[in-house]
């Protein structure tokens, strides 16, 4: 089987078990590309989430989309994304035709609350290991405990934002390596860094959405700005998309895709498929164009920035910069691993006793994420049956 098949099938599967949002998402992608297949080092990856968290877009797609890229080049971006999202477009477009129903099925609901639980077996599993890599001094501590409680206490659409920047910043005065790289001793070269064809592509496509002025319709101009301009996570695109959808699809429509948007695995921004696919004569083909105008933006901008990152963190105050980011990253993601993952996740002492057996599984026992999936679908269909005896 060929390397893209292969890569693109390793994200269709993803696709298919990813519930639990952006934070989950992340998890996934460590246990599978980082710990299991090697794709990347912890440092890279946390050098992708750092650059996604920064950028406009939707999060975790934007890390899966450049593990591809880093992984095969465009064609493992593209494919990676294809995979990932797949299943919940389909889901999304098939809600939107009438054609499906996400409540009232016991398996169904049986299989999304088991797959809830494992997003925070796999979740908590990447908040102990990147602690270890990232929050190995007192200071770095702080950060990642002072960015959790912060998010806690203030559940405001850009306080995640606002925490990584300003641990960024504190990195940069705090936290700033030597002049040398560690790897090698030898000087960090000064890369000069320039505009690329993605940022200009990019600037073009913001400038003729902003006015609505290109061929092929108002619906990709209403998505590609959302998605330009959506930082802090996909909860964050529903007041965007509301100003543009909410009265032309019905408000009850809005909520009830909102709310499936959430409860399927795969990335949020697919609740775009879903209003694309309400807003066109043809529902598969307006959920294909505002599926391509709320994920183009950020994928453009991590094509334009990927390579400069890269480059950007050899120097010694921009790796004070991500020190700081990725120590605030923990903190973001235990403070996500409660809020929403655990509350809405862990809901009697049954769901407790599955959890820790699971995270037992993961962390102990060295069970891959295939074997532990196949392990939560044994449960899924297990309670609905037993239920009727």
């Amino acid at each position: 089987m060929s390397k893209a098949i292969l890569l693109f099938l390793q994200f269709l599967a993803l696709g298919f078990t990813s519930f639990g949002g952006p934070a989950a998402h992340l998890g996934y992608f460590r246990t599978v590309f980082v710990e299991q297949k090697k794709w990347l080092t912890e440092s890279e990856y946390s050098q992708l989430i750092a650059l996604s968290q920064f950028l406009p877009g939707p999060g975790s797609s934007q890390v899966g989309f450049a593990i591809g890229l880093k992984r095969m080049g465009l064609l493992g971006g593209i494919l990676a994304f294809i995979g990932f999202t797949l299943p919940s477009f389909i889901a999304m477009v098939a809600l939107a035709s009438g054609l499906i129903h996400l409540s009232g099925n016991a398996y169904l609901d049986s299989f999304i609350h088991i797959f809830k639980l494992l997003a925070v077996i796999v979740v908590l599993d990447a908040v102990l290991t990147m602690s270890k890599s990232f929050c190995s001094t007192n200071t770095t501590k702080i950060i990642a405990v002072l960015t959790a409680c912060i998010i806690w206490l203030s559940p405001l659409p850009f306080i995640q934002v606002a925490c990584l920047a300003g641990a960024g910043m504190f990195g940069l005065w705090k936290l700033r390596s030597t002049d040398f790289d560690d790897s090698n001793k030898q000087p960090v070269i000064k890369t000069s860094l320039k505009p690329n064809l993605s940022t200009l592509i990019f600037i073009a496509l913001f400038v003729v959405c902003i006015f609505n002025i290109l061929p092929f319709g108002e619906l990709f101009s209403q998505t590609f700005v959302a998605g330009s301009l959506v930082f802090g996570g996909g909860h964050v695109v529903l007041p965007l998309l509301q100003e543009s959808f909410a009265q032309s699809v019905g408000q009850s429509e809005f909520i009830t895709g909102y709310a499936a948007a959430q409860a399927i695995p795969g990335p949020m921004f697919a609740f775009a498929s879903y209003l694309g696919a309400l807003s066109h004569e043809n529902a598969i083909l307006g959920g294909l164009i505002a599926t391509a105008g709320i994920f183009l933006p950020g994928f453009l901008l991590i094509l334009a920035f990927q390579k400069n990152w890269s480059e950007l963190s050899k120097r010694p105050n921009v790796s004070g910069v991500i020190n700081g980011v990725n120590a605030s990253v923990v903190g973001l993601l235990a403070a996500t691993l409660y809020t929403p993952i655990y509350v809405t996740s862990v809901m009697a002492p049954t769901d407790m006793a599955i959890v820790s057996v699971g995270f037992l599984l993961l962390r102990f026992v060295k069970l891959s994420i295939l074997k532990l999936i196949l392990v939560a679908c044994l449960i899924a269909i297990a309670g609905p049956l037993l239920a009727m005896i």
